[in-house]
């Protein structure tokens, strides 16, 4: 039935299903039991019938049976949740860990065992959110950077958060787990076949709560393998390349092409694509002295956010070259005019001044 809970592919998914059908099937048959006497005692009983009411008070008798069935019900059912409970619950001997940390409005996952770690954003194009494309396949629940993970093996999640409380749900694999900020919360699948496997955040985070989604690729032991070579490889050359870039002084164009296009994906659902703005949400960039006139804290809230607020730090998401780029754009667009072109150096002397 569409309506009922999935089955999923783990062990532990199948588990949770049967759990679940065991109570309902419980709970349909005290249904039966208790209406169905109640229907029957009303038409049995009834006073058309001349079926004159009993004059009784009390049974002790009755007192006992309907505290014990109850009771004894209640162990049946305890003992077979409490053994799913446990099993869930139990991520020893895990051969993978992978700490999962939820921000407003995306997740970053960091492998533990490899130098690895990146950031997942949701990859549905706008136009399908503002109704100008038709709707995908897989409307609001695709990414950028898929979380990929080996088949056959115990991976153990590690959860928190940056901000508010988040929620990491992937149904298939019967793991729904908070992030909750300054705690680590655990949880464990062991993925039996490769495949696509889609979630949510489940927690009512924020404004964009519906545009954080979860996408979890599984891929054969030695598929995995060469695709944890290919990021670790990648990544270590980004590195390189940043401190490559430490060294130049990047032309106004090139940085105000690519500080617009990062602005555009990150920052306009905000701030807007004029610099505007959301009176009384999100402030203007457009005239705002200190995008204007306060350099070092215009890279610093870039880069760290700005407590208590919607506003997230992006310094882990964005590259030296991006961030240089994108504060470049803020003060030189939509007339703030400063002139000022900000270097990778820059946000590096920011970065060294905060540790």
């Amino acid at each position: 039935m569409p309506l009922n809970l999935s089955q999923g592919v783990t062990n532990i998914s199948e588990q949770v299903y049967d759990l679940h059908m065991t109570i309902f099937y419980i709970c349909c048959i005290i249904g039966f039991i208790v209406f169905g006497a109640m229907f029957y005692s009303i038409v049995r009983h009834r006073k058309s019938r001349g079926v004159k009411p009993a004059n009784f008070h009390e049974s002790t008798k009755v007192e006992i049976l309907w505290t014990a069935i109850p009771f004894l019900i209640l162990i049946g059912m305890a003992i077979p949740a409490t053994k799913t409970l446990i099993a869930m619950e139990n991520s020893d001997d895990a051969e993978l860990t992978i700490q999962v940390t939820g921000s407003q409005w995306k997740w970053h996952y960091k492998y533990f065992e490899h130098d690895l770690e990146f950031y997942s954003v949701l990859a549905t194009p706008k136009k399908q959110i503002e109704n100008k494309l038709a709707k995908g396949d897989n409307y609001l629940l695709e990414v950028d950077r898929p979380l990929v993970i080996p088949t056959n093996t115990k991976v153990r999640f590690l959860m928190t958060s940056d901000d508010v409380i988040h929620s990491w749900w992937v149904p298939e694999f019967a793991v729904k787990k908070d992030a909750n900020p300054g705690f680590i919360n655990e949880a464990w699948t062991n993925v039996p076949k490769a495949g696509i496997y889609r979630g949510q955040c489940a927690e009512l985070c924020g404004k964009d709560h519906g545009f954080m989604p979860v996408v979890v690729i599984a891929k054969e032991q030695a598929d995995f393998d060469a695709w944890l070579a290919e990021q670790v490889a990648k990544q270590k050359a980004k590195q390189e390349e940043e401190q490559r870039l430490l060294a130049m002084q990047l032309p106004e164009q090139e940085l105000m092409e690519l500080g617009k296009r990062t602005y555009d994906q990150f920052c306009a659902a905000c701030h807007q694509p004029n610099g505007q703005g959301l009176p009384g949400m999100f402030p203007a960039l457009a005239g705002s002295e200190m995008v204007t006139k306060d350099a070092d804290g215009h890279i610093d809230i870039v880069l760290y956010g700005k407590t208590g607020t919607a506003m997230a730090g992006y310094g882990k998401q964005l590259s030296l070259k991006e961030l240089a780029a994108v504060v470049t754009y803020e003060r030189n667009a939509w007339g703030n005019d400063t002139g000022e072109l900000i270097q990778a150096a820059d946000v590096q002397a920011r970065k060294n001044a905060a540790e």
